[in-house]
């Protein structure tokens, strides 16, 4: 019992310093409350007096001079300098320092979101995600792109959008130098390109894989859940295509139309899009080859000529490739030549 408990005061810890984490100076503009020995800012008395103790506090590291409440969060800190990892998880055997950060790592596997947004009810993982997302619903989108007008309630999101734009890549491989735009583009290259790992196994039939996201697509496929429905009738489908492909039954009669053609269409981003091409606008630029696109899509699936990924695999020989299409085809000869096909 002491264990459980001794991790639950470390996970609550955790949680704090992600909010505290929240409330910098780079992501909460209306912090009032900085604090007088650090650039940290907080949005309330009660959270600065929380961090003081940090500074005051008889607990001090020797290697840095940082203050701690107490010598169990000193112990914990000192192995950021140690590199002791004494918590392993139990289904990729990745190690964390901090029973918190293994807690919270294991809500990757087990897909345990726990902060839900009482606004839109979508959920978080961690309670740092949470707490931006709620920026969403409270903060007026006041950072706009000078390029398509797109507008972001974060100065962070403007500044990864306007790459697209200008083709920056920051995030560099170590493996192969290729470069990203995106930190998160960069972890999904080394798992997908560097890395055979595939730790997300469907329980249905044990076939494993690299994302957790690709797992729960997967396993509608078992389960037949269908998560979108129609908001105009009861219709359900299992893929967003089936019910974008259904809607079109009920936009007769209210499609949105473009005021100088007179072009009709059911989505407003498929006016947008229009509207780009309407003016010969390309905001996109490609940052491997010379070529423009009016949208974010076309760019990305352009992109794809020049990426390493090749996420769509024949469940048969293995073979993988970068478009769905290309594997579709493939996996019809190569069934056709197993004689796997039904007469």
């Amino acid at each position: 019992m002491t264990v459980f408990f001794d991790c639950m005061e470390t996970v609550q810890q955790e949680a704090k310093a992600e909010y505290s984490q929240s409330c910098s100076i780079a992501d909460m503009e209306e912090n009032l409350y900085p604090c007088s020995h650090c650039e940290k800012c907080f949005s309330n008395q009660s959270y600065l007096k929380s961090h003081m103790i940090a500074h005051s506090s008889k607990h001090e590291c020797v290697e840095c001079g940082k203050g701690f409440r107490d010598s169990r969060a000193l112990k914990e800190h000192k192995r950021s300098h140690s590199g002791e990892k004494p918590f392993e998880c139990f289904v990729c055997s990745k190690r964390f320092a901090t029973a918190g950060n293994l807690m919270k790592h294991s809500r990757i596997h087990s897909g345990e979101k726990p902060y839900k947004c009482l606004v839109c009810d979508k959920a978080f993982t961690h309670y740092g995600s949470y707490f931006k997302h709620n920026r969403i619903h409270s903060v007026e989108k006041q950072y706009k792109c000078y390029v398509c007008e797109k507008a972001f309630s974060q100065p962070g999101h403007l500044e990864e959008h306007i790459r697209v734009h200008t083709g920056e890549k920051p995030h560099k491989c170590s493996l192969c130098d290729k470069g990203f735009s995106q930190s998160s583009q960069l972890q999904t290259h080394k798992r997908f390109v560097h890395s055979d790992k595939r730790p997300y196994q469907c329980h249905y039939c044990r076939m494993q894989f690299k994302t957790n996201s690709k797992l729960k697509l997967h396993v509608r496929i078992h389960t037949g859940v269908k998560p979108y429905s129609c908001k105009h009738c009861s219709n359900r489908f299992t893929w967003l295509k089936q019910l974008e492909a259904h809607l079109k039954s009920h936009y007769e009669g209210t499609l949105l139309m473009h005021d100088t053609s007179g072009q009709r269409f059911n989505h407003g981003s498929k006016l947008m899009n229009y509207m780009l091409r309407y003016k010969d606008l390309k905001p996109y630029v490609c940052s491997e080859c010379p070529k423009h696109f009016c949208g974010a899509s076309e760019l990305s699936a352009h992109f794809l000529v020049h990426s390493d990924v090749k996420q769509f695999c024949c469940g048969s020989c293995g073979k993988c490739f970068k478009r769905k299409n290309c594997a579709s085809s493939h996996m019809k000869r190569c069934s056709d030549s197993l004689g796997l096909t039904s007469d």
